[in-house]
């Protein structure tokens, strides 16, 4: 499999992002033009939560995106065996923390 990057993350986990994951992102969330602001949440995150129901950890960074009037970017990451893979990211405008 191809990667656009390998980064580690605020606690020396290896997290990547896909060419695979990248085209998804880009198709469905195209307000995200880069892939270095993903890899800035992960490595600099103002917030992170694990979702245990969906085994996935949320990381938010504040960005303020000018096109959509939303203030987090959001990059979801599955770890498996302890290797971190960003399944996708989106911007919002709250950082949502659902109770399991």
């Amino acid at each position: 499999m191809e990667y656009i990057f390998e980064t580690i993350d605020h606690a020396g986990r290896k997290i990547k992002l896909s060419k695979k994951q990248w085209s998804h992102i880009r198709q469905h969330h195209s307000e995200i033009e880069s892939p270095h602001e993903i890899q800035e949440t992960l490595k600099n995150p103002d917030k992170i939560l694990y979702d245990e129901r969906e085994d996935v950890v949320n990381y938010f960074k504040y960005f303020k995106h000018k096109k959509t009037n939303s203030k987090f970017l959001k990059a979801i990451v599955r770890y498996i065996n302890s290797e971190g893979f960003v399944i996708t990211a989106h911007f919002t405008r709250t950082i949502k923390w659902k109770e399991n």
